[in-house]
């Protein structure tokens, strides 16, 4: 009898650990270690100087010299450095930066201010916030009025993880609000204080005859990060599923995003589309897609405070 109870009390415990083990089960998201980098080295045009910019990109270690639009077959991300070029004349914008940490590296997302002088007689200020996502940017940018829409925002995902794993630090500007600064409107203030984010949405897509893109919300993970902090390591955030409005944490800007938030992807006919959330899902529908991103700023395009700082390591997902 004794041997059979501490036979019990033996499976017991081992069928603990096993669901310990299950719980904390963790995937690396691919790159999401955020080691390795790309290097691209762009030659603005000479009416705004002809400077060489170096933009970097989460991927599989390269070193590309040449003003070619760029696209990464092995890496799901893309970032806010791209290569733009509007009216014949070549910009290169740089907000994403790999930071040495430990023995690797870590990703460091900044909101800052662009400049573009032309010959000394134009300068052009525009404000950009530093943000990583899965998906890509289309290179070149052609225009600022339509920035959703030039990124393929996603990417073919069929799991339903429980959390978001990722190691963060955060420096905030200091500044009470915000400013909007698009270019060749005036600065404007905007209140309240600039925040780093981070948005996961978990999707399930489908397109009709006309080539409309629609999606139903099944998971949802919206983060504002509103203190400084030093490295927090493996903060781990749950994953909400399903219609998340009747919760009492539940916030307006966790809800779909529409009109000039909605998100874009390539249609079947090699279109991109906004993506038309038009529902809430539930655990037990499928999964399509996911949207991942990290952001200095979350006010939105040309929105922020210059100096916000948001470094990112290991990202992964729970299980």
């Amino acid at each position: 009898m004794v041997v059979n109870n501490r036979l019990g009390y033996l499976f017991v415990f081992l069928g603990m650990s096993m669901a310990l083990y299950a719980q904390r089960k963790t995937e690396v998201i691919r790159y999401g270690d955020l080691d390795q980098w790309v290097v691209r080295k762009i030659t603005e045009s000479a009416i705004i100087g002809k400077e060489t910019k170096t933009l970097y990109c989460v991927g599989p270690t390269d070193t590309i010299i040449g003003n070619r639009p760029f696209e990464s077959k092995a890496s799901p991300w893309g970032s806010s450095n791209v290569m733009a070029r509007v009216s014949g004349i070549t910009k290169a914008s740089v907000s994403v930066y790999p930071e040495r940490r430990d023995e690797g590296y870590c990703a460091r997302l900044e909101t800052g201010i662009e400049s573009i002088s032309a010959m000394g007689i134009m300068n052009v200020k525009v404000l950009v916030g530093g943000c990583l996502y899965l998906g890509r940017f289309l290179e070149p940018a052609k225009n600022s009025s339509e920035t959703w829409g030039q990124i393929v925002c996603g990417i073919p995902f069929h799991q339903k993880p429980t959390s978001l794993l990722f190691d963060y630090k955060v420096k905030l500007s200091g500044d009470p609000n915000r400013i909007k600064l698009s270019g060749f409107s005036k600065r404007s203030e905007v209140n309240g204080i600039d925040m780093p984010l981070v948005n996961l949405f978990l999707q399930k897509r489908w397109e009709d005859k006309d080539g409309n893109i629609y999606a139903k919300r099944i998971g949802t993970l919206v983060i504002r990060m509103d203190k400084n902090t030093d490295w927090v390591n493996d903060a781990n955030f749950t994953i909400l599923y399903g219609d998340i409005t009747k919760r009492s944490d539940y916030k307006e800007y966790m809800g779909f995003q529409l009109g000039e938030s909605a998100r874009y992807s390539l249609n079947s006919k090699g279109k991109n589309v906004p993506v038309q959330e038009i529902g809430w899902g539930t655990e037990d529908d499928e999964v399509t897609h996911m949207i991942l991103e990290f952001c200095s700023s979350h006010g939105g395009s040309y929105i922020g405070s210059p100096g916000n700082t948001f470094w990112v390591d290991n990202i992964r997902l729970g299980y």
